[in-house]
C-alpha cells in the first residue's frame, strides 16, 4: 500500500489593495487546482492600516494606470483603469475583516468572497473600504446575509492585526509574501506559477529525504 500524500501547506500574506497580490492569488489558486496536496491559507497584511487623509480621485485614477504592468503578466488578474466616481479606498482593514468573516463559513465561501473583493477593486472600480460595497459583494458570493454582521466582531479585527504583525516578524517587507506553514522564512513577490510548482516539488523531495 502506498503512503498517503502529505499536505503541503502555504501561508500567503496579502492586501486586497495590492495589484501584485491579485496576480499571486490567481497563481496560487491554479497551484491548488494542479496540485491537490497543496493548501494555501490567506492571512492579512495591511498596506493602509488606518484611514488617512482624503485622497484625490483624479490622482488615484492616474495611479491605477500602473495596474497595466501586473495586468500584462502571464497568469494575471483582471485589471482595468479606475472607471467610477467611487473611492479611492480609505484603508485596508474593512475588506480584511470581512474576508475573515467569510472564512468562518468555510474555504469555499472564503474563496468566493476573496475573489470577489479582488475583481471588484481592480476590475469593477468599486471602493471595497465601504460597508455597502462589502455587503453587496457578500450577497454576490451567495453568503448567508445574517453572517455579514460577524465582521463587526472585535476578535476578527484583532486577528487581522495579529496576522499583520506575524508577517512583519517573519520578514515580510511587502506583499504578496508566502511561506511554508511549518517555517517562518517568507518569499516576497508575485512569483510565476512555474516557480511555485518547483518550490512545492522541492518541499516534497526534502520530505522524502528526511523520511
Amino acid at each position: 500500500m502506498s503512503e498517503p500524500t502529505q499536505l503541503v501547506r502555504l501561508v500567503a500574506y496579502s492586501d486586497y489593495l495590492c495589484p501584485w497580490c491579485y496576480n499571486a492569488s490567481v497563481r496560487l489558486q491554479r497551484l491548488e487546482e494542479q496540485e491537490p496536496d497543496v493548501e494555501v491559507e490567506w492571512r492579512s497584511y495591511l498596506l493602509r492600516p488606518r484611514p488617512g487623509r482624503s485622497r484625490d480621485l483624479d490622482r488615484f485614477r492616474a495611479y491605477t494606470e500602473s495596474w497595466r504592468r501586473p495586468g500584462a503578466e502571464e497568469d494575471a488578474g483582471a485589471f482595468r483603469i479606475w472607471a467610477s466616481e467611487e473611492g479611492p479606498p480609505s484603508h485596508s482593514v474593512p475588506a480584511q475583516v470581512a474576508a475573515k468573516a467569510a472564512g468562518e463559513l468555510g474555504r469555499a465561501a472564503f474563496r468566493r468572497f476573496h475573489d470577489g473583493l479582488l475583481r471588484a477593486y481592480f476590475h469593477d472600480s468599486r471602493d471595497i473600504s465601504r460597508a455597502e460595497v462589502l455587503e453587496a459583494l457578500w450577497d454576490e458570493a451567495n453568503l448567508p446575509s445574517d453572517a455579514f454582521a460577524r465582521r463587526e466582531d472585535p476578535a476578527l479585527l484583532r486577528r487581522v492585526l495579529a496576522e499583520h504583525e506575524e508577517a512583519l516578524r517573519c520578514g515580510a517587507t511587502g506583499v504578496p509574501s508566502v511561506r511554508l506553514a511549518e517555517g517562518d522564512a517568507v518569499i516576497t513577490g508575485a512569483l510565476p506559477l512555474a516557480t511555485y510548482l518547483r518550490w512545492v516539488e522541492r518541499v516534497r523531495e526534502s520530505r522524502q529525504v528526511e523520511a
